[in-house]
């Protein structure tokens, strides 16, 4: 008796092509982590509005929550989307517990230092469009700059975007269509004399 693989049904596949019934193992885990690394960075970069240093501490962080298993990745979204939620809950962490101290700070001892600021984008501004474009999306609420840099940057659907932010698709196409009609008055007032 023959077995006749091509009429079993095949599982549902994410883009990567990961089934979701065959989790990866650690050592495809990390190679797929290292892959997404470029993208990652960025996406942490733009939750740390451009500081290296948070951004390079926060996905440190990540990857040693993924590799210890403290952040499983359980196959019902694609690799990068998960991945990019993971980033996102731990940069918002990381900002709630330095704003905690710096209150903390502020009630006992206080001291009034002026926050920091890592401007970071003198090696992001290559020419003067993208020094503008900076501007205008350090302007925007900060999940309408989210979805904007999850769609045009990293390649993602507002569907996507939505799983990574935890909003809901039509949250996610609100901020979607405000962040691009205030990019358009921001940038179209900068540009007229």
């Amino acid at each position: 008796m023959t077995c006749h693989t091509d009429a079993l049904p095949r599982a549902p596949r994410d883009r990567a092509g990961w089934s979701r019934e065959r989790l990866m193992d650690r050592a495809e885990l990390e190679r797929a982590i290292e892959e997404l690394h470029p993208a990652s960075y960025a996406w942490a970069l733009g939750c740390c509005r451009r500081n290296r240093d948070d951004a390079e501490e926060i996905l440190q962080n990540v990857y040693v929550m993924v590799l210890e298993g403290r952040a499983r990745f359980d196959g019902r979204s694609a690799l990068k989307t998960w991945l990019f939620a993971v980033i996102r809950r731990a940069s918002l962490a990381h900002f709630r517990r330095q704003w905690l101290r710096e209150a903390w700070l502020i009630k006992w001892f206080g001291t009034h230092g002026e926050p920091q600021t890592a401007d970071g984008s003198g090696e992001i501004e290559a020419s003067q469009t993208a020094a503008g474009l900076l501007a205008a999306l350090s302007q925007l609420p900060r999940r309408q700059c989210e979805v904007i840099e999850l769609v045009f940057y990293h390649d993602m659907t507002v569907d996507q975007a939505a799983a990574v932010m935890g909003v809901g698709v039509g949250s996610a196409r609100v901020h979607y269509a405000r962040a691009k009609k205030r990019l358009r008055i921001l940038l179209t007032s900068e540009v007229a004399p």
